[in-house]
């Protein structure tokens, strides 16, 4: 499909080209910037709805501020495709995500534009105070430091000790833009949202909104009485109309706003006007994710990130299906978690704000009043979860592996010291693919077998984590005074007919799958399956033994005696980082129990691996089929030579 530049973006490569327009064509600007963005991601791909919400901002910030001077953070990341574009990777921007291309969020490395890197959310307030402060310390006393989050990430924690400390630094130029549009990828939930709803719907604020600000644009004419106009106009309105404004207030934090975040005209004066207002001070902009293209306003979760899709119809693209094919992983325990709590009714589910990414969603429509979305707040998700296993709840706690390590002090405190048996669903273990670094779940076998009370584990395949969680909400496990971990991977896993009856799996019990006399693999997880094609290509020339270890914690200790006892060479596969990891875990035993082989351990290295996708990233480093045979072959030469 060819895509094409208007006519004013086709000469904008960064903001001062931007900046040499009227304000009356920056109308001009959105529209085909807006464009730009849906011809861009219906034929590559990449997240939607939420660049599309910021159009208008995006355009306004850039066209009133001095970046990269004045340094504006994007929380998360997802709404920063205008941003980019705008900054001098228009030309690049059809390699977002791609492997090779450029990241899909906000990145130090790539651009002096990005100030800070982000893909985690409710980062941006304390990384734009710490700036400020920083630009205090140094004498900058006119560099302007720019936050813009969205509403759902504003429920974490960080988010509310940011505006704390920020409401405490009189002196500051923070500018907290708070992006409102009741989304996070799924809706969002609590009294928060509640909160803004009440500000945003308030009859007699907005009758008078419009008013108040039309002063407030031309506040300038009032010279240096400007604070004291602001400071009675703020007054007046929020004592009188809006008293629950005061939570803002209360941080010390000027709120103005609510504002339309779609009214490029009124955005740009409201932030001119606040770049000239010193301190901290919050801006309250209301936008619609997925604004100006229809489908993605009706649908805003499905419109998120939708994959390819015909701009013209709104026809998302689906793969042509020609024989039955395995489902993903996160469906498999969607499906599972509710036929399990059919039967036992101690079982309840808990996520973080992702409902859909988790597929949690299906036990949440299925027994509303048994699974439960908390919103962007992974410690209070894991503390919720030990809070309810305390009264003799079967807690299934599911969080996305890079999110987890938000929530590890409560992990420790809170559930392990405490002896419960929480169990934790770590989705998107191992590369996450095209979401790069900020989510690859590539820490947690190293983070969570080091903890006493914690039991870690990975299914090969669907039949696997159905066990594994049968295993889980057992009255035998549960009686216990172990938490549980399983692990699994993005994306689809390897059976068809994954349904199978659920059957005994017994704490620390690997399986042989295969055996051999040259050479054993021992793999942890579904990174096993590429073992198994590494294995059916070495044969008749190598015969290779393969054990599916199923636990990292604790060890199949006589499976790995058999294996040691026979084998003089040996190699670890896993998708998590080599440090600390299962391959590391082997190592202790043979140690332990001197032991004296060639082990080779591969999984993902000591550096930080980039966005790609999966099977681009195993093969980068060494542990798809093809790698695992040259590292066979390799191993069994060294041995022939030796």
């Amino acid at each position: 499909m060819l895509i094409t530049q208007g006519n004013l973006l086709k000469d904008i490569n960064y903001p001062e080209d931007l900046k040499k327009l009227n304000p009356s064509q920056l109308h001009q600007v959105c529209q085909e910037l807006r464009q730009y963005i849906i011809d861009m991601v219906s034929t590559h791909g990449g997240h939607f709805g939420a660049s599309l919400g910021v159009v208008e901002l995006t355009v306004a910030l850039h066209y009133v501020f001095n970046t990269p001077d004045d340094q504006l953070i994007w929380d998360v990341g997802h709404q920063a495709y205008g941003h980019k574009i705008l900054t001098g990777r228009k030309e690049q921007f059809y390699t977002n995500r791609m492997y090779g291309g450029i990241s899909g969020f906000p990145k130090r490395k790539e651009s002096v534009y990005d100030s800070f890197g982000v893909g985690h959310s409710s980062t941006s307030i304390s990384a734009a105070l710490g700036m400020a402060m920083g630009s205090m310390h140094n004498g900058e006393k006119d560099r302007q430091h720019i936050a813009v989050i969205g509403d759902g990430a504003l429920t974490a924690g960080l988010a509310f000790e940011g505006m704390n400390h920020a409401g405490s630094i009189n002196d500051a130029n923070l500018l907290i833009i708070l992006n409102d549009n009741c989304m996070a990828i799924d809706p969002n939930v609590g009294a928060l949202k509640e909160y803004l709803t009440d500000i945003t719907t308030s009859k007699t604020y907005n009758k008078v909104k419009d008013e108040v600000w039309n002063l407030l644009g031309k506040m300038s004419a009032f010279g240096h009485s400007a604070r004291e106009i602001v400071s009675k106009v703020e007054n007046a309105m929020k004592g009188a109309l809006l008293s629950q404004s005061n939570f803002f207030e209360a941080l010390n934090l000027r709120y103005f706003g609510p504002i339309d975040g779609h009214d490029i005209d009124h955005m740009v004066e409201v932030l001119k006007d606040l770049k000239s207002i010193p301190g901290p001070k919050i801006l309250h902009v209301l936008t619609v994710k997925g604004k100006g293209y229809g489908p993605a306003e009706l649908d805003q979760t499905k419109w998120h990130a939708p994959g390819l899709f015909d701009k013209v119809t709104g026809e998302i693209q689906k793969k042509i299906i020609t024989k039955p094919t395995a489902p993903k992983y996160q469906d498999v325990f969607g499906n599972t978690i509710v036929e399990l709590a059919e039967k036992n009714q101690k079982i309840v589910g808990i996520t973080p704000a992702m409902p859909s990414g988790s597929s949690l969603n299906i036990m949440m429509k299925a027994m509303p009043d048994r699974a439960f979305d908390v919103g962007i707040a992974e410690q209070h998700a894991v503390t919720l979860s030990a809070g309810m296993a305390t009264r003799g709840l079967t807690v299934f706690c599911n969080i996305y592996s890079s999110f987890m390590q938000r929530a590890y002090d409560q992990v420790i405190h809170d559930v392990c010291i405490q002896e419960l048996p929480v169990i934790f669903c770590l989705d998107r273990a191992g590369f996450a693919g095209a979401d790069g670094p900020t989510h690859h779940g590539a820490y947690d076998i190293a983070f969570m077998r080091c903890v006493p009370n914690m039991v870690v584990a990975s299914p090969m395949n669907e039949e696997e984590l159905r066990n594994l969680m049968f295993l889980a909400q057992s009255d035998s496990f549960q009686s216990g005074h172990e938490a549980i971990t399983l692990r699994y991977p993005r994306g689809e896993g390897v059976m068809p007919e994954w349904r199978t009856p659920f059957s005994e799996i017994k704490v620390g019990e690997g399986r042989k799958v295969k055996d051999g006399e040259d050479l054993a693999i021992l793999s942890f997880g579904p990174i096993g399956n590429e073992v198994t094609k590494a294995i059916a290509s070495l044969e008749p020339q190598l015969s290779v033994a393969h054990y599916d270890l199923r636990f990292a914690k604790p060890l199949d200790e006589a499976l790995l005696h058999e294996v040691f006892e026979k084998f003089d060479n040996i190699i670890t596969v896993e998708d998590g980082c080599l440090q600390g990891g299962i391959g590391s875990a082997i190592l202790e035993f043979m140690v332990d129990h001197n032991y004296h082989a060639k082990v080779k351990r591969l999984g993902i290295p000591d550096r930080l691996v980039e966005h790609g996708e999966q099977q681009q990233l195993y093969a980068e480093c060494g542990y798809d089929a093809k790698g695992i045979v040259a590292s066979a072959l390799a191993s069994v030469e060294t041995v022939i030579k030796a």
